[in-house]
C-alpha cells in the first residue's frame, strides 16, 4: 500500500506502523543518507550495512523526534552518530588485531579515472588518521556543508565543541595531506 504525505502525515505514519509509511520514509531520505555517509567513510565496503543500520536506527529514535520540522537534522544526525559507532568500531578492531592500515584491503572505490582514485584514496587516507570525532567535523563541515551549529546538533556537542573538533581536524588533515605526494601536489598547486 504506498503512502502519501508530508513529513508531518510521514512521521505519524511511520509511528502508527502505516504498512507503506516505513517504505516512503526510507525512499525520501536514503540517498541523502548514503551520500552522508560515503562522504564520512569514503568507498567502504560496508556502506550498505551501515546505511541499513542508521535506517533502522533511525526508525527506532522517531518517537523522540520533538518538532517534524527538524526531520531531516534528526535523520542526519542519527546517521552521523550511526557512521562514528561503525567508524569506533573500526578503529577498535585495527587495533585489537595489531594490523596496521596499509595491510588492510582497499576499499571498493567507484569507478574513476585513475588519478582521481588516487586522490580519492589519498583524501580518505588522511581522513582515517585521524580521531573519529575530529574526522566527523571536518567532512560534516567541508565536505556535507553544514553550518557550525548544524555540525554541532547532528554531533549533539556544543557549538563551542564542534569548532574545537574542526580546528584540530584541519591541522591534522593538512599535516596528513602534505605528507601524501598525490595531495602535497594539490596543496601546492602543481595538480590541474
Amino acid at each position: 500500500m504506498a503512502f502519501r504525505g508530508d513529513d508531518r502525515a510521514l512521521v505519524g505514519g511511520v509511528l502508527r506502523g502505516h504498512p507503506g509509511a516505513a517504505a516512503a520514509f526510507h525512499d525520501r531520505f536514503a540517498l541523502k543518507m548514503h551520500g552522508l555517509l560515503f562522504r564520512l567513510m569514503g568507498p567502504d565496503p560496508e556502506l550498505e550495512d551501515v546505511l541499513q543500520d542508521a535506517f533502522v536506527r533511525t526508525l527506532e529514535a522517531l518517537p523522540r523526534l520533538r518538532d517534524v520540522v527538524a526531520l531531516e537534522g534528526f535523520v542526519m544526525g542519527v546517521t552521523v552518530r550511526t557512521a562514528r559507532t561503525w567508524l569506533q568500531r573500526r578503529s577498535r578492531r585495527r587495533w585489537l588485531r595489531l594490523v596496521p592500515a596499509e595491510e588492510l584491503p582497499e576499499p571498493i572505490a567507484p569507478a574513476c579515472e585513475p588519478a582521481v582514485r588516487q586522490a580519492l584514496q589519498a583524501v580518505y587516507g588522511a581522513l582515517q588518521s585521524l580521531p573519529v570525532d575530529e574526522r566527523i567535523a571536518l567532512v560534516l563541515r567541508l565536505a556535507v556543508g553544514m553550518t557550525l551549529p548544524e555540525a554541532a546538533e547532528a554531533c549533539h556537542v556544543s557549538l563551542s565543541t564542534i569548532k574545537r573538533r574542526l580546528a584540530r581536524a584541519e591541522r591534522a588533515f593538512m599535516d596528513q595531506a602534505r605528507q601524501r605526494p598525490v595531495l602535497a601536489e594539490w596543496l601546492s598547486g602543481g595538480a590541474q
